[in-house]
C-alpha cells in the first residue's frame, strides 16, 4: 500500500509545530518515524498516523498500577 510522503514543512503545518521542533524530535528520537532522502527528510503519512495513535491518552499524570 502506498503512503503519502510529507515534507517537514507540511507536517509542521499539520501538527501546528515548527520545523525546528520536528528537527528536535528527530534528534531526541521522540517524534514519528522519518525517511532520509538525499539531503531531505520525509514522513510517511501512515507512520505519522501510527505515532499519533500511540500518543493518545485517557488521562494525564503517571500510569496507574493495576488494582
Amino acid at each position: 500500500m502506498e503512503s503519502e510522503l510529507l515534507t517537514s514543512t507540511e507536517l509542521a503545518q499539520k501538527l501546528h509545530k515548527t520545523v525546528s521542533a520536528l528537527a528536535q524530535w528527530r534528534y531526541k528520537g521522540v517524534g514519528p518515524k522519518f525517511i532520509k532522502l538525499g539531503g531531505g527528510v520525509r514522513y510517511r503519512a501512515s507512520d505519522v498516523e501510527a505515532w499519533l495513535d500511540a500518543q493518545t491518552r485517557t488521562q494525564t499524570g503517571h500510569e496507574l498500577a493495576s488494582a
